[in-house]
Order: structure tokens, then sequence, then C-alpha cells
């Protein structure tokens, strides 16, 4: 239970967040999520990638289907030298989902950091 509500928590509060801060938002509110709600590194890890690819790929192909997949397929034929607009959908899911993975990770080590350090040794 406590995997999809972070998982949703960190969907949720990256997109809020992208509405109103710069791309790279996505990684504090991941790394928020991790701080505050414990699960082992990796969970977190997956946690991040997953609720990050299905925000950043949805919402490419959303934007893309919109336009008629234009803009994706004319920036495939730049990157990847080829008209794939799906493939650019997918590779702009797997940046934030790194993003958000390598953030949720980096809260959860931080948290388990923070929790071992008695309280005199922090000043």
């Amino acid at each position: 239970m406590k995997w999809i509500s972070s998982l949703l928590l960190m969907a949720i509060l990256s997109f809020a967040a992208c509405l109103f801060l710069p791309w790279w938002s996505i990684a504090i509110a991941c790394f928020l999520v991790a701080l505050l709600i414990p699960q082992k590194h990796g969970i977190a890890f997956l946690t991040g990638f997953i609720a990050l690819f299905i925000l950043w790929a949805g919402m490419s192909y959303w934007i893309s289907m919109h336009n008629d997949h234009i803009l994706a397929g004319r920036m495939s034929q730049i990157i990847l030298k080829k008209e794939d607009p799906q493939m650019i959908i997918i590779v702009t899911g797997l940046i934030g989902a790194f993003v958000g993975g390598f953030a949720a990770l980096t809260g959860s080590l931080v948290r388990k950091s923070v929790k071992k350090q008695p309280l005199h040794s922090l000043s």
C-alpha cells in the first residue's frame, strides 16, 4: 500500500510542481516523497522511476496526439535520425524516469543516514 501511495503522490506532486516551476522540480517532489515515506532503497528508486515514466511518457503522448505527432516526428528526425514519434515519447519518459528514480533513491538514502546519526553529532 505504501508503494502505490508513494507512486501516486510522486506523480501528482511532480505534475503540480511542473505547472509552476522548472522541469527539474520533479526531482524535488520525488526526493521529498521518498524522504517522508520510508521504503527500501531499491523500491524507492523503482517507485520514482515508474511514477515519472508514466507521467512524462503519458504527458508526452497526450501532447503529441493533439498535434498529430508532427512535433514528435520532427524531433525524432533531429535526435534519432529517423521519424519515429513513439520512440521519442519513450525517450522522454526515460529521461523523466531516471531523474525521478535517482531523486527518490537519494531521498531514501538521506532518510537512512539522518536516522542513524545521533543528535549530538548533527551540530
